[in-house]
């Protein structure tokens, strides 16, 4: 993990405490293999001349083969759940916003993710539990932005445990 800001604890000692608005964390890699790359698409997206078709993607409009959408932000996912979120003190979202996919992802990118804490409140109406909200980044390996995503997730304080 490389970071911006203050260390966050390990996931098992996170709470939301420890979820500070300001911090930058940038967590990865993973590979996009263009076998993963052609099963997600014929399974879930399978658009020839983008995702499943080599041939037709070399004339297509970005001259070969690119992730579904969806495959990269699947994968963006399982940064950000291995890496950013709580494994004691998470608890559900309510959704995720505001999902944009910025420049292709193709065969053999290595991705990784940069979340910044946009804000964590407190709920007045759950006594042990607040919400962060954050914006997620998926970079490929060059740094560039490929995709963006917003996120709540609801997570338990650590005056939780303490209660009892």
């Amino acid at each position: 993990m490389s970071e911006t800001s203050p260390p966050l604890p390990p996931a098992d000692q996170r709470y939301l405490e420890d979820y500070v608005p300001g911090a930058v964390y940038t967590f990865g890699e993973i590979e996009m293999t263009e076998a993963e790359l052609l099963a997600f698409a014929e399974k879930y997206d399978p658009q020839p001349a983008l995702h499943t078709d080599k041939a037709l993607a070399e004339a297509g409009p970005f001259g070969g083969l690119i992730a579904s959408g969806w495959h990269t932000i699947a994968l963006t996912m399982r940064l950000y759940v291995d890496h950013f979120l709580s494994t004691v003190a998470n608890s559900v979202s309510p959704g995720v916003d505001k999902i944009r996919w910025l420049k292709p992802v193709r065969p053999g990118d290595r991705l990784s993710i940069r979340v910044t804490v946009v804000a964590n409140r407190r709920h007045a109406f759950a006594e042990h539990r607040g919400a962060i909200t954050v914006k997620t980044e998926t970079l490929n390996q060059d740094g560039d932005v490929v995709a963006t995503f917003e996120a709540v997730s609801f997570v338990y304080s650590r005056d939780r445990d303490a209660a009892g």
